[in-house]
């Protein structure tokens, strides 16, 4: 037998990498999730290595409308040969905790880097060939409209509202995916590199803190009679009542109306949300977290849709007004309930 020449702490990344490779044979691998007003619970198509999964009939029926070809998994070959590929990337891992050297894991890596990017180009052919070749007599006909997802994000297809976004599986190969680059890194002496050139380890977390802050946790101004309500379909045109709504895919809604809002979200009850933003009261179309703002409600306030809440930032500055506008404090809980 021969010795293997890396660390244990890489044995046991590639043993955690081979599990997650197998482990992704049994979860879809990626889903693409549609939105629209007719489908409130939204219809997702699930890609698995072996097949295609989740509300295939009824995406066929509206893509025969559109002039799309239908979806059958036997009319992919990747179908077939996927789960093989992930078979012999797990195989391969755990092979190497027994017989490998540091050329052959940074050979491993190479090879999965080399995987990701084919399938990523096969999936955007793949995409594209559905999303133009369209049957001229098709029912509905859209000039110059074609119909390709996103590779990865969000895209709107007419009145649908298109996701692309791994599903579990696709975590999992993820997962494995970064085993196998802090084993070639270990093994590679890379952190050990860091050291050497004086890169802290406090500068790195800094940097990487900045970099995931830059996420969608922050609110879009609202572009006063310009957008619209998601909701009622109004313009937007009072600066004092305003709110937004982003959800876990960063998606961004806009509403005129804290009662607009509410029952958006209450309607459409299968889209998780993150974040909730309603615009401060004393100045003009500024949206502040809604879980920290201070409410008044009733009295002479007279909000677009008769929703009749006013934000504020502070407490104080909802205590001064109270008295002023006849209204009655109340809590986001209760702004919340009030719908």
């Amino acid at each position: 037998m021969v010795i293997s020449k890396i660390s244990i702490l890489s044995k046991i990344a590639l043993v955690i990498a081979s599990v997650l490779f197998i482990g992704s044979l049994f979860y879809p691998m990626w889903r693409i999730e549609l939105e629209a007003p007719q489908y409130p619970e939204g219809l997702v198509l699930q890609l698995h290595a072996n097949k295609i999964a989740g509300d295939v009939d009824i995406i066929n029926g509206l893509n025969h409308y559109i002039g799309m070809k239908t979806l059958h998994t036997e009319d992919f070959l990747e179908f077939t040969i996927l789960p093989y590929i992930m078979i012999a990337f797990a195989a391969s891992s755990l092979i190497m905790v027994f017989f490998s050297n540091k050329k052959s894991v940074t050979m491993l890596f190479i090879a999965f880097i080399l995987f990701v990017v084919l399938a990523a180009v096969d999936f955007y052919r793949w995409n594209y060939d559905y999303g133009h070749d369209l049957d001229p007599k098709a029912a509905i006909q859209v000039p110059g409209m074609a119909y390709q997802p996103p590779l990865i994000g969000y895209k709107q297809l007419l009145n649908f509202g298109a996701y692309s976004i791994p599903d579990i599986g696709g975590w999992m190969l993820t997962g494995a995916g970064v085993l196998l680059f802090v084993v070639v890194a270990i093994e590679r002496k890379f952190f050990a590199r860091f050291r050497k050139s004086k890169v802290s380890a406090t500068a790195i977390a800094i940097a990487m803190l900045t970099l995931s802050s830059c996420g969608s946790d922050e609110a879009k101004p609202i572009i006063l009679n310009t957008d619209s309500c998601d909701f009622c379909k109004m313009t937007i045109s009072n600066g004092k009542f305003g709110a937004e709504v982003i959800t876990e895919k960063g998606r961004y809604y806009k509403f005129d109306d804290v009662a607009c809002m509410v029952q958006y979200v209450k309607t459409n009850t299968s889209v998780t949300y993150t974040s909730f933003f309603i615009n401060d009261f004393l100045q003009e179309n500024t949206l502040i977290p809604a879980q920290t703002g201070f409410y008044l409600k009733g009295g002479t306030l007279a909000s677009p849709m008769r929703g009749n809440v006013a934000a504020f930032k502070t407490e104080a500055a909802s205590r001064n007004y109270r008295d002023k506008l006849g209204a009655t404090s109340i809590t986001w809980g209760e702004v919340f309930n009030s719908y």
